[in-house]
């Protein structure tokens, strides 16, 4: 299996660090034969809202050259593709699709983190402590999936950030997820940067094993992604190890690569 990651940050998104070079070379260092950088999308909103947690789209043209660049003068040493990590905002969706295909992006991942628009500002790694927000969710998630536009689900289990208790209800959502993720054949990302913060502070947030079980016995497949906020993320073998044991561990199965949009 070959050591893949297609979730990377970078500083644009203002709550990550190091220079995009810097991830490239972390990830030489780290044993990666391809990465791609998906950072927090730009949205063209049609209100005057100013996110906080993602690239603004004046910045998007300097993101671009700057990976591009750092695909070339790398070519010889690791694959790097360029996609976004985006939500599913059911009224910008046309917008995205549009920016997607002109801007020659060769794959988006899907991080269901927000309910029809960060500018409603509802967080589902707060909100989802709710039934009812939890059923938005995951009604959000299979909507996303539906459209085919993205390479896979990011931390499908965001949820249990919130501090719910994987009771009847969280059971009966995570089946309803993962059977739409099977339908669909949209793989679920098993996150580094969750793992990560369980590790360190003891905690099960996500990666939550009650979800990988169920996603197990849906027959779902799996992918690492390690949602690099730092160089270090991807130069550190900790984590992608771990997390690659944990997977074994379950009996999911596994891939190391994803769908590139064909333009």
């Amino acid at each position: 299996m070959r050591k893949t990651n297609y979730h990377t940050h970078t500083y644009r998104c203002m709550h990550a660090g190091g220079s995009d070079e810097e991830y490239v070379l972390a990830a030489i260092k780290g044993g990666y034969e391809e990465i791609g950088f998906s950072d927090h999308s730009p949205w063209r909103y049609d209100s005057d809202f100013v996110a906080h947690m993602r690239m603004s789209l004046s910045q998007f043209d300097d993101y671009y050259s700057s990976i591009m660049t750092l695909k070339e003068k790398y070519k010889d040493q690791i694959s790097i593709k360029i996609g976004l990590e985006c939500e599913y905002f059911p009224k910008y969706m046309k917008w995205l699709k549009q920016f997607v295909k002109e801007k020659q992006l060769d794959y988006i991942i899907f991080g269901n983190h927000y309910r029809e628009s960060d500018e409603l500002r509802i967080y589902y790694g707060n909100a989802c402590i709710d039934d009812d927000e939890l059923r938005n969710y995951v009604d959000d998630a299979i909507e996303g999936m539906k459209t085919g536009l993205y390479a896979y689900l990011c931390h499908p289990d965001l949820f249990m950030r919130s501090g719910r208790k994987f009771d009847d209800t969280t059971r009966e959502q995570c089946y309803r997820l993962c059977e739409a993720a099977k339908k669909y054949q949209i793989p679920l990302e098993y996150n580094g940067a969750g793992l990560e913060f369980n590790m360190l502070h003891r905690v099960e947030e996500y990666p939550y094993h009650e979800f990988w079980k169920i996603a197990k016995e849906v027959g779902n497949t799996a992918i690492i992604g390690i949602d690099a906020h730092t160089p270090r993320a991807l130069a550190n073998p900790t984590y992608y190890e771990q997390a690659l044991h944990n997977l074994e561990t379950i009996g999911i199965s596994l891939t190391d690569s994803i769908r590139f949009f064909e333009h």
